[in-house]
């Protein structure tokens, strides 16, 4: 009979790379980042007064979205800053559902370009079996993606004399048994190796090339600021198709009293824009 321990073994050692993969190798690279632009990096592994225990922002629909990693301007242990950078991490084991978790992430951090335009960059660092379709997926939206392929993470773990990685049609007794190894060897200092170990897989060129990108897409400044005024009719209703034809050969909108709305544009340095429509001139 299978137990519910043994059920969730698979689950459970997933759940143990996942944050070992997260706190030993992201936070540390994301945190040298911060530090290099003089950001402050905002992650559950770090405590801070002004905010609870989940990393939340409000989008522009007004829901609240958890994020992994932020960066902001400003940003100290008792004051929210202006955010610059959204990040999120994963580990996966098999590549069931890759692109169903391109499209959550990216669903999940596009947002953020329409709320902030504060926000230069979107990112997501992966590690894994993500299929190349998710990852073009995730590079389609225009999302930055730091990918770190699942044989150097199993060579990583092998080199230290841990198995992190099975067939998927192991029995869940044998599943449970590596779990259970694993989780009795997996201490701080063999942490601190197989993170080390992993960095040299992956080679320190590969590891800048994404730290320039950031760099590069935080550093961009505005080269031209535009701001436009712009004046809204009365709207003009039909009930039927003829009707709306009719009034299109020669249309003729009310301006009396037009509604105003401004739009201000950003040209960045790295020949990105940004565009809002805003509604009155006090928001503008």
């Amino acid at each position: 009979m299978v137990t519910k321990a043994n059920a969730s073994a698979g689950h459970k050692l997933g759940q143990l790379i996942g944050d070992w993969f997260e706190e030993y190798f992201v936070f540390p690279l994301l945190k040298d980042l911060s530090e290099a632009l003089g950001l402050y990096l905002d992650s559950r592994f770090i405590h801070r007064d002004a905010r609870g225990e989940k990393i939340q922002w409000k989008d522009f629909d007004g829901n609240y979205v958890d994020y992994d990693f932020v960066l902001e301007i400003n940003g100290t242990n008792s004051q929210i800053g202006i955010p610059v950078a959204f990040i999120e991490s994963f580990w996966r084991r098999g590549s069931r559902h890759s692109k169903d978790k391109a499209r959550d992430d990216s669903g999940k951090l596009l947002p953020m370009l329409d709320t902030y335009p504060s926000a230069r960059f979107l990112g997501i660092i992966s590690a894994g079996d993500f299929t190349n379709p998710a990852r073009e997926l995730v590079k389609s939206r225009g999302i930055e993606l730091f990918y770190v392929p699942k044989e150097k993470l199993v060579k990583a773990f092998s080199d230290n004399g841990l198995i992190m990685d099975y067939p998927d049609k192991s029995p869940e007794s044998e599943k449970a048994l590596i779990v259970k190894k694993f989780e009795s060897q997996f201490n701080k200092k063999k942490k601190i190796k197989v993170c080390n170990d992993l960095k040299r897989l992956i080679g320190t060129a590969t590891i800048n090339s994404f730290t320039q990108r950031v760099k590069a897409k935080l550093s961009a400044l505005p080269q031209e600021i535009r701001f436009i005024l712009r004046h809204g009719s009365h709207p003009i209703v039909f009930v039927s198709v003829s009707d709306a034809a009719d009034f299109l050969k020669k249309p003729e909108f009310k301006m009396t009293n037009p509604k105003e709305s401004y739009v201000y544009q950003i040209t960045f340095s790295d020949g990105s824009e940004f565009e809002r429509s805003i509604s009155s001139i006090s928001k503008l």
